[in-house]
């Protein structure tokens, strides 16, 4: 059966294909295959320029057709490379042959057998996989994280005279405004974008065990840990882990996940909210005269755009725990368990984009339903409770608090009536009643 979206296993390659395709530029096959060329002819020039016996440095008409390779590679080329793996039963492998014949096709037949020299498989693929990783959070990930808070900051400065009344513990609470309840999530939506900002994107280079075994007893004069630190560093872009294995620990590209994850929780959090207050009537959806809301109810709207955001948050969230449980661990100096690990890390972020795409669709749907709001207040004088006995504490009434619990819990409604017929039954002094007496729930809001 030919793969088209109707016939892919996964909803990633079929239902929201158009919405994940931007990741197949880091997370796919092809995406993985070019990284690890891009690694492998980046070493081999850094290489040319070690000052090593048999390797000449590269013109600037070498260097320019060789970063070709890269720039020109196709899903051609990486079709070739996978009918070579057929043959190797090594992809990395399959990887340094076809770079070989690019070799021999530029006039640099000689020097072909330094592709790759003194690595191992995971030098590439623990610079490759970062390097995918780094690329898709920057140019993917974080603009639509962008796209989101950009919204959430429009609502919070069109909604932040709106006085709503706050529920805690799903009761009736002191009073706030709405757009202090959004300016919420984007304070929690920028602290963890801040501490993503300052993970370092990690890889290693050093060999079969991480000692430089190959290239030491090679050329033993020459400085590789100085290289490979200069290559990662500068010509990569990450920062090289000085002591590992044969692979990297990968607890940096956990504590990425971890807050991934930490973000995506608060995303979901919003979601639950907005759903929350759709469902209160708070928020009205905008009808599109030509969607359906339900099968056999005509009336219905149901918030579909934020029930989806927030269970594929659920499937990223889970995905991405599993990845940073899992990666830091691996049996002595390396098992296979990491790279098929690795192999699924497009997946929590397609759920993600996915996720923030419906989210930014909900978010643009909804509008503000002032008079439920407004109502909600109204019939909820009893939250004024609070301030009274906050005043009459200031101006030391005795036993305030135990005043306004009788009044608020032994009558069936507390309206405005009862609350001020309470406040001038108060002996007090008139400023002090006039004070009470204008609050409301509405202006009872507090300082934001």
């Amino acid at each position: 059966m030919q793969l088209t979206e109707l016939t892919a296993t996964s909803p990633i390659d079929g239902r929201y294909r158009k919405v994940t395709t931007p990741l197949s530029n880091y997370f796919s096959e092809y995406a993985l295959i070019k990284y690890r060329v891009f690694v492998e002819v980046e070493y081999f020039i850094a290489l040319s320029n070690a000052k090593l016996p048999q390797l000449k440095p590269l013109s600037s008409a070498k260097t320019k057709s060789l970063r070709s390779i890269v720039s020109n590679f196709s899903s051609k080329n990486a079709q070739e490379i996978k009918d070579i793996e057929k043959v190797t039963n090594h992809d990395v492998k399959a990887v340094e042959y076809f770079l070989k014949k690019e070799f021999d096709k530029i006039g640099l037949s000689k020097e072909k057998e330094f592709v790759h020299f003194g690595l191992t498989s995971q030098d590439i693929n623990n610079t490759a996989v970062p390097l995918s990783i780094k690329h898709a959070v920057n140019e993917v990930v974080l603009p639509k994280i962008g796209e989101v808070v950009q919204k959430l900051s429009a609502l919070k400065k069109a909604w932040l005279p709106v006085s709503m009344l706050a529920h805690t513990h799903g009761q009736p609470a002191s009073p706030t405004k709405l757009g202090k309840e959004i300016a919420v999530f984007i304070e929690r939506l920028e602290a963890q974008l801040q501490q993503l900002r300052k993970i370092d994107y990690c890889g290693k280079f050093g060999g079969a065990t991480g000692n430089f075994n190959a290239h030491a007893v090679a050329y033993p004069a020459t400085n590789w840990e100085k290289f490979a630190t200069t290559f990662l560093n500068r010509n990569l872009q990450l920062k090289r882990l000085k002591y590992t294995t044969q692979i990297e620990h990968y607890d940096n590209m956990a504590a990425l996940f971890d807050c991934l994850k930490r973000i995506n929780t608060i995303l979901l959090d919003l979601n639950k909210d907005f759903w929350q207050y759709i469902s209160m009537g708070y928020f009205k959806q905008k009808i599109n005269k030509n969607e359906v809301g339900s099968s056999a109810m005509p009336h219905k709207v149901n918030p579909i755009d934020f029930e989806n955001s927030e269970g594929n948050l659920g499937i990223a969230n889970a995905l991405f725990e599993h990845l940073s449980a899992k990666l830091p661990v691996s049996r002595l100096q390396r098992d296979l368990t990491d790279s098929t690990v690795t192999r699924a890390i497009g997946v929590p972020f397609a759920h993600t984009l996915i996720a923030y795409e419906s989210l930014l669709k909900g978010l643009g749907k909804i509008e503000l339903n002032k008079p439920t709001i407004d109502a909600d207040l109204e019939k909820n004088w009893v939250v004024v409770a609070e301030a009274i006995q906050t005043i009459l504490r200031r101006e030391g009434f005795p036993k305030p608090y135990e005043a306004l619990k009788e009044l608020t819990r032994s009558t069936t409604q507390i309206s405005q009536k009862e609350i001020h017929q309470f406040v001038k039954s108060l002996a007090i002094k008139d400023s002090v009643r006039k004070e009470l007496l204008s609050i409301t729930p509405f202006n009872y809001t507090g300082i934001f």
